[in-house]
């Protein structure tokens, strides 16, 4: 029975076909959301290279350079350098004096040590900080300025800042600015460059960085003697080293981070004692610019200039002190020490200038805005308002983010790993013995199966292939009826195929047209039309070898098998992207098939290729239009109904495979997400018993796992290959790369080896890995948000050239 539509008329578009376009219109913003979760994978990672200075590093360290544009008067002066009114000013720390200095920190490991032992003796620190270590361990810096040590800046990445373009410079001190006022609230003025402890490391190249940075008003800070921790020389050569000769005072230098530091721990709380024992006593940067201040610049041992630089408020910060306070002008203050303050603080007689409500104190603090003065050994923070505030702890939050993410895909990559190479070995030795078992001299399904059977071909649209298809059955060694069930096409398909038939003299040719309902209810019509008990379906662009049916049918020889599944090869093979299917095809599927086989848990026999006991596919209720998926779904259904479903090697069908990427995007996202539907529709398989159980416990946790998650996660193997190229060793990554293809190429060679196909195509695998493969991720996550948001989608047509013929003119 044929139905036509009347010609000439403009038709309404079918109930199918507006459910096509609803279903398209919902697939736009989940492709994007795909590409945005790929996206915000790839910042985080990027985040969390340049926290550890993979991304942006730069190792190299200026030496030997000349000084001889530096000042003498720098050069000669205290370890205490800023620039009031543009002027270089140097302060030297009194006598029986120690500003104790740490650098390199915060680290998980050293820095907690390092502060239990000052707090134990009492002791105040200045902790030079790199920003990157900040945002990653925000809670011990907030532990130590509570504790009531003092900040500066040691660079967001420790980089030599004499290398460094302007730009870089500046994003190196704001965002270690932003690190410091996400994880504490406060800003600071003190700086010290990386690789740079005493005065004489000012060279040519570093002196216009300390220039600008102190027009910017921060105070760069130096040291009289360095400890040589980071050496490991041993505790007393520490301790010696780190003593000022001659009761003299001294900015002292120990690391708190950037190696072991276990002789640090030891030697810390001895030199403490010892310095103690000796009279001295120990305070911040801040107190040694607040004692030099009080003294007056005739004892202060300073250098052009009395006083240090006043400071005002950092980025953010809402309040300033006075010149008498200050460890330095900071970015957008008021020079030369002229402070502001909000609402109704006074100063003092020393500067000081109150924020709020609150009161400069004795010794040149800001006035907080509770009516609480900061502590003078801490004068160079600075409250964090506004603006930097909340960026500061915006990036603290996306730095936690990538701290979790990245170990976390880590492991993932591991298990993926691990996944990848196990299914390799399952599959090539699982596939070896199917091999040798199916190919015995003496192996047989049973009594040759020689009864008639029914071939169902439904087509939409397929005037370019259906002649073939038809021409290609007329060849078959196996008596066959034929069933062409043309679901709606509107491109004559029905027509083209009697008159193939009428062409080719073939008299066991029905067509059957139906509206337009989807490519389930056409193989249901044909099922039920159906004259014999096998029924063979195939896709209405697929070529049949003369001897597929009769290979096909054979399985059922034996009761207990109630469906095969043939062999499917691309046809159109000699274009890039058919190659990159044909590898496919051969490796993924057909090497996948052996070993679902002899694991009894075949999880799809392939639309372009497959058999079926007719009474056994109306017993699980015939072709399911509950998934996109629907021959995955029987093929579940058969599973649980307790039959046996099998591959035959030998039945071998040439399909037209998509040719351009977004027909191939379209086809796989379908088979993709209808393989999600069909696992989650048969989900009360994994606690059934008998067959439904079987399969539910071994053949659905495979599909799960090597179908699903390890696809879903193998990109971090390409992602974290690709990074590992750039940032960290590029050689080493490339090995790994190679390592992993070649056991790719392994397995794809074995399985061209027990097809016998031509290793030529071969030549494409490695271009297929860097291309093909990233978009079957792609298609693979947006299947997972499609199943994740939900949505539906129609048998979609792909447009044909009916470029396959008869299987002899394959090459």
């Amino acid at each position: 029975m044929t139905t036509t539509s009347s010609r000439g008329r403009r038709r309404a578009p079918t109930r199918m076909e507006r459910a096509a376009g609803k279903a398209a219109a919902l697939q736009k913003p989940r492709v994007i959301l795909a590409l945005l979760l790929l996206l915000a994978l790839t910042s985080v990672m990027l985040l969390d290279g340049y926290l550890r200075a993979e991304v942006g590093g730069d190792q190299r360290v200026r030496t030997g350079a000349s000084a001889g544009k530096v000042p003498e008067k720098v050069l000669d002066g205290g370890p205490i350098l800023t620039f009031r009114g543009g002027q270089a000013t140097t302060i030297s720390v009194p006598d029986k004096t120690i500003a104790l200095t740490f650098d390199d920190g915060p680290n998980p490991t050293w820095t907690p040590q390092v502060l239990e032992i000052l707090q134990e003796n009492d002791v105040p620190g200045t902790f030079f900080l790199v920003g990157s270590m900040v945002s990653r361990y925000p809670g011990i810096v907030k532990d130590m300025v509570e504790e009531g040590n003092e900040v500066g800046i040691h660079t967001f990445t420790h980089v030599d800042l004499s290398y460094q373009s302007d730009a870089r410079v500046n994003r190196e001190m704001e965002q270690t600015q932003l690190a410091l006022a996400g994880a504490v609230g406060i800003t600071t003025t003190l700086f010290r460059a990386p690789y740079s402890s005493k005065m004489e490391a000012i060279d040519n190249y570093s002196w216009p960085i300390y220039e600008k940075l102190g027009e910017d008003g921060y105070t760069s800070v130096f040291v009289d003697t360095d400890s040589d921790d980071w050496k490991k020389p041993g505790v007393s050569k520490i301790i010696k080293w780190a003593t000022p000769e001659g009761g003299k005072g001294a900015s002292v230098l120990f690391h708190d981070a950037g190696g072991e530091r276990s002789q640090t721990i030891k030697a810390l709380p001895q030199y403490i004692k010892k310095m103690k024992a000796a009279g001295y006593t120990f305070t911040t940067i801040s107190g040694v610019m607040q004692e030099q201040n009080a003294a007056g610049p005739q004892n202060t041992g300073q250098q052009q200039a009395a006083g240090a630089a006043g400071a005002t408020g950092a980025t953010g910060a809402t309040g300033a002190t006075g010149a008498g306070g200050a460890t330095g002008e900071q970015p957008g203050t008021v020079p030369n020490g002229e402070g502001t303050g909000t609402g109704s603080g006074a100063g003092n007689a020393n500067g000081g200038t109150g924020t709020g409500n609150g009161a400069g104190n004795a010794n040149g603090g800001t006035g907080g805005t509770d009516g609480t003065s900061i502590n003078r050994l801490q004068a160079a923070h600075r409250e964090a308002t506004g603006v930097t505030l909340y960026e500061g702890k915006a990036l603290i939050a996306a730095v936690t983010l990538a701290e979790w993410t990245v170990p976390t895909l880590s492991v993932g990559l591991m298990i993926v790993g691990v996944a990848v190479m196990g299914r390799f070995g399952m599959m090539l030795i699982l596939a070896r013995r199917h091999y040798r078992q199916r190919n015995k001299r003496r192996f047989s399904w049973g009594p040759t199966v020689t009864r008639p059977v029914s071939v169902i071909v439904p087509a939409y649209n397929e005037k370019e292939c259906i002649a073939n298809t038809l021409k290609s059955l007329a060849k078959s060694t196996h008596p066959i009826e034929i069933i062409v069930v043309d679901d709606g096409s509107t491109d004559n398909t029905s027509e083209i195929a009697r008159e193939a038939a009428m062409s080719l003299g073939m008299t066991n040719v029905r067509v059957i047209r139906q509206e337009n309902a989807g490519k389930p209810a056409a193989l249901n019509n044909g099922v039920r039309s159906a004259s014999y008990d096998i029924v063979v379906m195939m896709d209405g662009d697929t070529v049949f070898e003369p001897e597929a049916v009769h290979q096909l049918v054979q399985p059922f020889a034996d009761p207990k098998v109630g469906a095969v599944a043939g062999n499917a090869k691309v046809g159109n093979r000699d274009t890039i992207i058919g190659a990159w299917q044909h590898i496919e095809y051969v490796m993924g599927f057909n090497l996948d098939r052996r070993m679902y086989d002899l694991l009894r848990c075949m999880p799809t026999i392939p639309g372009a290729i497959g058999a079926f006991r007719r009474d056994a596919v109306l017993e699980v209720g015939g072709m399911s239009e509950d998934t996109l998926a629907e021959d995955t779904d029987i093929t579940i259904a058969m599973h649980r109904a307790g039959w046996q479903v099998v591959y035959q090697e030998h039945a071998k069908a040439w399909t037209e495979a998509p040719g351009s990427l977004k027909q191939l995007w379209s086809q796989r996202y379908r088979w993709s997400y209808g393989t999600m539907q069909a696992l989650w529709k048969h989900r009360k398989s994994l606690t059934d018993k008998g067959p439904s159980g079987r399969f539910g416990r071994v053949g659905m946790p495979l599909v799960v796992l090597f179908q699903i998650i390890t696809p879903v996660f193998a990109p971090l193997i390409d992602v974290f290959t690709v990074y590992s190229m750039i940032f960290i060793d590029f050689q080493a990554a490339l090995l790994a790369w190679f390592a992993v293809l070649g056991v790719q190429l392994g397995c794809a060679a074995y399985a061209f080896r027990l097809d016998r196909e031509k290793y030529r195509y071969l030549l494409m695998m490695p271009l297929q890995q860097l291309a093909y493969r990233q978009m079957m991720y792609l298609v693979l996550i947006h299947s997972c948000i499609t199943a994740l948001t939900g949505g539906r989608l129609r048998w979609q047509k792909l447009k044909r050239t009916g470029e396959v013929g008869t299987p002899a003119g394959v090459s």
